[in-house]
């Protein structure tokens, strides 16, 4: 990427107009030998909720890690407002306003809820005490743990931490993997309505999800991966209607 597409971007410039916000052309992510993503091509438009569902092994982890830039596509490109982003290292990305909640949490275990929000925040030069607050908002329940050791919180308020630590470099872009994982259902109620409400206060998010009823019950549209290929997309009704979907996803004998 040019430096001048470098600065527009930084600076959050529309870059081409009329570009969706996220685009994803023919990409081809190989692990090895094994080639993980076959060619595929979606795209996320700015405010939208995007639901990418698919069992395990379809390729939906390495689209996230790849938009982060954590991998890179042999083939294609990852375009961020009509802007090339392939080939950016990971750290940088969040400059772009790119914020990635990994499969797993991954929170820093011995550090505190606090901390763990502040390192969120290193593309500033300090930390703003409007961001804390929107987190501490959004997640009451951190702020009553800032001082707690992150690897002593449940897995839900390890989630709500990982969430909020992406909220700290303020994205433009939020990529969830799995928020509901091995978490119990009143929580998971809790924490689709917290994206919900990310979402209305302007952040894009490309949503990776096993529940295939709670993503496509709060996406705009949605995408179905199937061994590395996009095999069915369409608006989050649509799909959640289709009888292939509901007994792939919903356990439903199709119609």
């Amino acid at each position: 990427m040019s430096t001048t597409a470098q600065l527009r971007t930084e600076s959050g410039d529309a870059g081409t107009p009329d570009a969706p916000l996220l685009e994803l052309k023919e990409m081809r992510v190989f692990y090895g030998a094994i080639e993980a993503l076959k060619g595929i091509g979606l795209t996320v438009g700015k405010g939208e909720i995007v639901a990418l569902l698919g069992g395990n092994g379809a390729g939906k982890t390495t689209t996230l890690r790849t938009v982060s830039g954590m991998l890179q596509p042999r083939h294609g490109e990852v375009l961020l407002r009509g802007e090339r982003i392939d080939g950016i290292k990971s750290h940088e990305l969040v400059r772009f306003g790119i914020g990635h909640v990994p499969e797993g949490r991954r929170v820093f275990a011995t550090m505190t809820v606090l901390e763990n929000l502040e390192m969120g925040a290193y593309k500033f030069s300090s930390v703003d005490s409007g961001d804390l607050d929107r987190v501490f908002t959004l997640f009451p329940r951190l702020a009553e743990r800032r001082s707690q050791q992150a690897g002593t919180l449940s897995g839900g308020e390890q989630q709500m931490l990982a969430i909020g630590r992406a909220l700290m470099g303020r994205p433009e872009l939020l990529l969830l993997d799995e928020p509901s994982m091995g978490l119990a259902p009143l929580i998971v109620q809790q924490i689709f309505e917290i994206i919900k409400e990310i979402n209305d206060q302007g952040t894009t998010v490309l949503l990776v999800e096993q529940n295939a009823t709670q993503a496509l019950g709060l996406a705009d549209r949605g995408y179905v991966l199937e061994t590395g290929s996009v095999a069915m997309s369409g608006p989050a009704g649509e799909l959640l209607s289709d009888s292939r979907i509901r007994a792939a996803y919903l356990g439903e004998g199709a119609a």
